[in-house]
């Protein structure tokens, strides 16, 4: 039986070190982090993870800000307050919530925020120092970051000698996290939708990282018997059980064979998902410190 990873145990002592970390700031130098969310529309989803963001910056003990806006909000009101808030001393870290209405690009807009408050770790020039292997003075997207860490709690820092397979090149999440897999050591492979027999790829990784958004795709004869499985994907899907409407959260990964076969494998929900939240009051607080000096 697999080792499960406990995504929100490893959350929560993150977050007990940033709320140390922020104490300590604020107290030493009068400073207190701040965080500063754009939301644009009236989209439910993106609404209920702002308002659990603002509810943990606060629980940090940071500074926290939300900026609502209307649908009909046009691009250069967006990218003006995104200049706006660049310019605010009280405000450390940036997040634009997305995605963004249709009308909207969001390139420009991510474009717009300062690196150095880029909490997302979205930004180009972030983005650029992940690929040339600097993992230490920009800042790193969260949900990969949340994910390296589950890694390094069964394996260590180093993961030289292991072969690590991702499954999505995605900017947001695929692409970097195979770059932080490449900076520990490992030797990385990226599969996607054109890859050629996957689940042949997918049983040479004593690593694989699935982030495709394809319900239980991943099947226990896909799996390295002792590996570890790191499920970064949220699929909604009908659970006619719990009543008629209902549903019910899964991964990409089919759990039960995964939870049979693997060495270790995160759970969906309580896996990877509260890691990506606890990875933004870092990076906020990271910033908050840089900006002391």
């Amino acid at each position: 039986m697999a080792n499960i990873i406990d995504g929100k145990k490893v959350a929560s002592s993150i977050i007990a070190t940033v709320t140390e970390g922020a104490s300590t700031l604020e107290h030493q130098s009068g400073i207190k982090p701040g965080l500063a969310v754009i939301i644009v529309g009236d989209d439910p989803a993106s609404h209920a993870y702002v308002s659990a963001k603002g509810r943990m910056a606060r629980q940090c003990g940071f500074h926290s800000i939300q900026h609502s806006l209307g649908a009909e909000t046009g691009q250069e009101a967006l990218e003006r307050l995104v200049t706006e808030l660049n310019l605010d001393p009280n405000v450390h870290g940036i997040l634009v919530q997305l995605p963004l209405p249709k009308h909207l690009s969001p390139e420009p807009v991510i474009a717009a925020i300062s690196p150095d408050k880029d909490v997302d770790g979205l930004h180009v020039i972030n983005a650029g120092k992940l690929a040339t292997g600097n993992l230490q003075t920009g800042l790193l997207p969260c949900t990969p970051a949340g994910a390296m860490l589950l890694v390094e709690k069964v394996h260590g820092r180093d993961l030289s000698g292991l072969n690590a397979v991702v499954i999505g090149r995605s900017n947001l999440f695929g692409k970097p996290m195979a770059l932080m897999l490449l900076a520990a050591n490992a030797t990385v492979t990226m599969a996607h939708s054109r890859t050629r027999d996957l689940p042949a790829i997918c049983r040479t990784a004593d690593i694989l990282v699935t982030a495709v958004g394809q319900p239980q795709m991943v099947r226990g004869d896909w799996i390295r018997p002792g590996s570890t499985i790191i499920d970064v994907g949220i699929n909604r899907v009908p659970a006619p059980e719990n009543g008629e409407g209902k549903t019910r959260l899964v991964g990409d990964v089919r759990f039960t064979d995964a939870a049979c076969v693997a060495g270790a494998v995160t759970p969906v929900p309580g896996g990877v998902g509260p890691m990506t939240i606890a990875m933004l009051m870092a990076n906020t607080l990271k910033a908050a410190q840089r900006a002391v000096g």
